[in-house]
C-alpha cells in the first residue's frame, strides 16, 4: 500500500518549497518540486528553439521529459521564470505531465509542492496545505534570493514580476492557482522555516493522527 500523499500548494516565494522539503524529510517521504517540471520543459524548448507559448511543441517536450532533466542546475535561473510560467499555463502541457506526477507518488506516497497538487493532480490527497504570505514579504524574500546570487535587480522589479506571475497563475484556464476547498492555509508572513514546519506537523498530527502518517488511501 502506498504511503500518504501530501499536497503543498501556493504562490511563488511563499515558502512552500522549503516547507515541503522539510515535511518530506520529517515524515520520511519522497519529495517532488513540480515547478521544476515546467522549468525543465521550458529549458528543453529553449534549447530546441521552441516557443513556450506553442501548445503542441511544449506538450511534446513535456512527454519527452526524463527524471534526469530535473537534475540540471540551471532550471531556477531568473531567466526561466517567465518561460516556465508560460509553459505552465498550457493545458496540453499540464495533461502531459499528469502521469509523471502521479507515478512519482504511486509506490511510497510523497510530498509534492506546486500550484494545483490538491486541486487537480491529487484531489484525494491525504493532506492538503496551501502556503501563502503577504505580497510584500514574498517580494522581499525573492529579492534577497536573487541578490544573494549576484543578480542586479531591484525590489520593485521583483515585486512587479511576482504580481504578474500571480495574475497569470490565477487567470489561466488550466488549473488556476487557488486553495483546494479542503486545504489548510498556512500564512508564513511572520513564520521562519522551523516555525512553518512545526505548524505543518501540528496540522498533520491533528488531521491525520500518527498511524495515518504511515499509510494512506491516496
Amino acid at each position: 500500500m502506498s504511503g500518504p500523499v501530501i499536497a503543498v500548494d501556493g504562490p511563488s516565494a511563499a515558502g512552500k518549497g522549503t516547507l515541503a522539503r522539510a515535511l518530506a524529510a520529517a515524515l520520511g517521504l519522497p519529495y517532488l518540486d513540480t515547478g521544476l517540471l515546467y522549468r525543465a520543459v521550458a529549458r528543453k524548448l529553449q534549447e530546441e528553439g521552441g516557443d513556450p507559448t506553442a501548445a503542441e511543441a511544449a506538450a511534446d517536450a513535456a512527454r519527452r521529459l526524463q527524471p534526469a532533466d530535473l537534475a540540471r542546475d540551471d532550471l531556477r535561473a531568473a531567466s526561466m521564470d517567465r518561460a516556465a510560467s508560460q509553459v505552465a499555463a498550457l493545458g496540453e502541457v499540464r495533461a502531459a505531465l499528469l502521469g509523471f506526477q502521479r507515478d512519482f507518488a504511486a509506490r511510497a506516497g510523497a510530498v509534492l509542492d506546486g500550484r494545483d497538487i490538491g486541486t487537480v493532480i491529487f484531489p484525494e490527497a491525504t493532506l492538503k496545505l496551501f502556503v501563502t504570505a503577504s505580497p510584500e514579504e514574498r517580494a522581499l524574500r525573492r529579492w534577497r534570493e536573487r541578490v544573494a546570487r549576484g543578480e542586479p535587480v531591484t525590489l520593485a522589479a521583483v515585486a512587479a514580476d511576482l504580481a504578474e506571475r500571480d495574475a497569470r497563475d490565477a487567470a489561466r484556464a488550466a488549473a488556476p492557482l487557488r486553495p483546494a476547498a479542503d486545504a489548510v492555509v498556512i500564512d508564513t508572513t511572520h513564520l521562519d522555516a522551523p516555525a512553518a514546519l512545526a505548524a505543518a506537523m501540528a496540522i498533520a498530527a491533528r488531521r491525520l493522527g500518527g498511524s495515518q502518517l504511515l499509510t494512506s488511501p491516496a
